[in-house]
């Protein structure tokens, strides 16, 4: 009977690493509703600064 306690281990395991997956949607959803709406033609945070096209390489 090896076989079922196994089986149990990873469905239970599958179950929590699911409910870890909806709390951090549930936080990531929670930030983005506490952000205050931006204004239109204001310049949005996530792609600040980027320039398109192809970029410098960097210097190390």
């Amino acid at each position: 009977m090896q076989g079922r306690s196994t089986k149990r281990q990873k469905e239970m395991a599958r179950q929590q690493k699911q409910r870890e997956k909806d709390a951090k949607k549930a936080e990531r959803q929670r930030e983005k509703d506490g952000r205050p709406p931006r204004q239109p033609g204001e310049e949005d945070p996530d792609i600040a600064g980027i320039i398109p096209g192809p970029q410098p390489p960097l210097e190390m």
